[in-house]
C-alpha cells in the first residue's frame, strides 16, 4: 500500500541514506525525497534507488532549476518536489517521465502548475495557507488535483486536513532530523503511518 505522504529528508548524509529509507519503506511510507540542500543529495538519492528503488518512489527536494532535475533523473530519481512553481522544472520533470510536485500557495500559483503539467501540488507553507485558505482555494480548483500539505503539519493534524481538502502530505523533520538513527526514523515513521490509517481508512 502506498500511502500519499512524502518523507523530506532533509540534512541527512549519504552514509545513512540507505539505512533510514529502508526504515521508512518497512514502516510503509515509500514516497521519499532528498532536499538538494542536504549533503552530497545525489549520491545519497543514488544509493537510496540502487537499493531500494523497486519498493520506494524516490527523488528530490528543493529544486531550483532543469539542470538539477536532469542531475536527478541521471541517478535514477523520479520524483521531483520544489518549493516554488518553475514552468521550466514542471516541464523539464515531465519531459524526463518524473513525477512532478511543484511548490504553490496562491490561486495563480495553483492553476500555474496545473497547465505546465504538475501531478500534483505541494502547498507551502501549509500553515500560512490554513485550514481555511485550503478549504477556499480547493473550492476553485479541478476536483482530481491533488493537494499536499507541507510546512507545519504532523500527524496529529491528518485528520483536519484531509477533511478541508487534502490529499497527503510532506513530513521533514517529524520524521528525520539530521542525527536521527535509522530506529529513530522508523519509530516515527511508524507512527505517522498509524495516524494516517486511521484517518484514511
Amino acid at each position: 500500500m502506498s500511502r500519499p505522504v512524502i518523507a523530506i529528508l532533509r540534512g541527512i548524509d549519504s552514509s545513512e541514506a540507505v539505512d533510514v529509507c529502508a526504515a521508512l519503506i518497512d514502516a510503509g511510507l515509500t514516497r521519499i525525497e532528498v532536499p538538494l540542500n542536504s549533503p552530497d543529495p545525489i549520491d545519497s538519492i543514488e544509493l537510496m534507488v540502487k537499493a531500494h528503488g523497486k519498493d520506494a518512489t524516490i527523488g528530490a527536494g528543493t529544486v531550483l532549476n532543469a539542470e538539477q532535475v536532469a542531475h536527478v533523473y541521471r541517478v535514477g530519481g523520479r520524483l521531483i518536489v520544489s518549493p516554488n512553481a518553475d514552468k521550466s522544472v514542471i516541464k523539464a520533470t515531465k519531459t524526463l517521465g518524473m513525477q512532478s510536485f511543484p511548490g504553490v500557495l496562491t490561486p495563480t500559483e495553483c492553476f500555474d502548475a496545473l497547465k505546465w503539467g504538475a501531478d500534483g501540488l505541494k502547498v507551502f507553507p501549509a500553515f500560512q495557507m490554513g485550514i481555511e485558505g485550503l478549504k477556499a482555494i480547493r473550492a476553485v480548483l479541478p476536483a482530481e488535483t491533488e493537494m499536499y500539505m507541507v510546512g507545519g503539519v504532523g500527524p496529529s493534524d491528518f485528520g483536519e486536513w484531509l477533511k478541508a481538502g487534502a490529499n497527503g502530505f510532506g513530513l521533514g523533520s517529524s520524521l528525520y532530523k539530521p542525527g536521527d538513527t535509522a530506529k529513530d526514523v522508523a519509530i516515527k515513521a511508524r507512527e505517522a503511518v498509524a495516524a494516517w490509517d486511521e484517518v484514511a481508512g
